[in-house]
This record gives structure tokens, C-alpha cells and sequence, in this order.
């Protein structure tokens, strides 16, 4: 079974990237060469804002997955506080959160 990381990265213009990979200390270094994803490296430099390690890669890209249709406020509660930070929110929460 194969451990995996889903990551937060903040871009040089302040949006989110989210990422999953096995390996998070080579995934980083590649995206701060440019060479990760086309979106980081057209925004560079990035930094990591917020990692988690998962049990199994495809937990971790569930993970990702599920990140990715968040809000960019929503992305940033979840950074600033954890999953508590967040609970309750939704696509239609009049706040745009």
C-alpha cells in the first residue's frame, strides 16, 4: 500500500494550487523549478500552505479532488483552522464561503 500527501500551495498571485502525490519533498521541488504543473509555473514562486499525509495515494487524491471544489476562502478557513474551520459550510453560504 502506498502512502500519499494531498498539499495546498500558495501561488506568487495569491490563488491556491491543490495537488496529491506519494512523494511530497520531490512533488515541491518540482513545482518550485517550474516543472509540477503548468498553472504553478506560470505563478512561481510558491509556497506550501498546507500538507496531509493519507494511508493510501488514492485517499490522498480523493482528498485532492474534494479540495479542489472549494472556494478560495473556504481553502483559506480550512488553512487557517483545520476541517473544524469549515464545518458548515457550503456552495450556497450567502457569505460566498
Amino acid at each position: 500500500m502506498t502512502q500519499g500527501w494531498t498539499y495546498i500551495l500558495r501561488c506568487a498571485d495569491n490563488t491556491f494550487y491543490v495537488g496529491s502525490t506519494n512523494d511530497i519533498t520531490t512533488r515541491l521541488a518540482a513545482h518550485q523549478a517550474g516543472e509540477g504543473a503548468e498553472y504553478t509555473s506560470r505563478r512561481l514562486p510558491v509556497s506550501i500552505e498546507w500538507c496531509g499525509q493519507f494511508d493510501r495515494i488514492e485517499d490522498a487524491f480523493a482528498f485532492e479532488k474534494r479540495l479542489q471544489g472549494w472556494s478560495h476562502a473556504k481553502r483559506a478557513a480550512f488553512i487557517a483552522g483545520g476541517s473544524d474551520a469549515v464545518k458548515g459550510w457550503s456552495k450556497k453560504h450567502p457569505s460566498g464561503r
